[in-house]
């Protein structure tokens, strides 16, 4: 779950190199990997550290507006399934998992982000199955998996998203689910501010230029993509996948905390998250 721009406004998270100013402009599959993994083994200490009170060591949250898997329950029954959580950071969701029967695998690009997962398995007692791999390419079998689920992991930073549906879905077993949450498409159209100014569209929904922050040297050093709804429908058929829901949730009367651009302020106006409930067919 991350908490960058979508816009032309600065990164609330420095790079280690200096950002001269983000831009929307095209990247290459080869930049894109190389930016998302530089990016999070940079910054994996940081984040978790900043964010890792509200996520907790073993908890399973879909989104900034505070949706558990505990009380939303979208994968249904766990215990005893396998599960791969693509783009899993430090797998706080596996962890979760685990703990509650499953048999879940962490897959992350970042090596950085994996050994946080391992040193809070050293601090929880528990051990979790970590893989470092990239979610375009799944080193599984197919059919190896009962469930595959990411609360905004891998979906949003690859640069072919479509490729991630279709490999997910390669490593589901037929009636499996297959359920991640992203930022809502709709927020891109808007400055990333908590504040009054977030409320301000300055942005074309239309355009999928992905956001990519570079450094003094013009590298990109941290990407993300930009689908419309159709084009997550789209890419969710293509699979040969079936949508079963799509959950916007609300902004909790009762929820004050931010996290980047997401706010009470905004959250109660504009949909900040999607989650994409899918099923393999029979």
């Amino acid at each position: 779950m991350t908490e960058h721009a979508s816009n032309d406004e600065p990164s609330p998270i420095p790079n280690s190199a200096e950002i001269i100013k983000p831009v929307r402009r095209a990247l290459s599959t080869g930049e894109s990997l190389r930016a998302s993994r530089g990016w999070w083994d940079a910054q994996a200490a940081a984040y978790q550290a900043e964010h890792g009170d509200f996520l907790g060591d073993s908890d399973f949250l879909w989104c900034p507006e505070g949706l558990r898997e505990s009380e939303a329950g979208l994968l249904g029954e766990v215990a005893g399934r396998r599960i791969v959580e693509v783009g899993a950071g430090a797998a706080q969701c596996s962890r979760w998992l685990a703990a509650r029967g499953a048999s879940p695998v962490a897959v992350d690009l970042s090596a950085s982000q994996l050994s946080e997962a391992r040193r809070i398995d050293d601090r929880t007692g528990v051990r979790t199955t970590l893989v470092l791999a990239d979610a375009q390419r799944l080193p599984f079998a197919d059919g190896t998996f009962d469930l595959a689920c990411s609360a905004y992991g891998a979906v949003p930073f690859a640069a072919d998203s479509a490729t991630v549906m279709r490999e997910v879905a390669r490593v589901l077993r037929p009636g499996g689910r297959w359920v991640f949450s992203v930022t809502h498409p709709i927020r891109w159209s808007f400055l990333d501010d908590p504040g009054p100014r977030g409320l301000t569209a300055k942005a074309s929904y239309f355009d999928r230029s992905p956001y990519v922050e570079i450094d003094d040297e013009g590298r990109p050093t941290y990407v993300e993509h930009h689908r419309t709804m159709g084009d997550r429908v789209r890419e969710i058929v293509a699979a040969g996948l079936v949508i079963e829901d799509l959950i916007e949730p609300e902004w909790p009367a009762d929820h004050d905390r931010s996290w980047g651009q997401w706010s009470k302020l905004r959250g109660e106006l504009i949909p900040g998250t999607a989650i994409f409930l899918t099923r393999k067919p029979q």
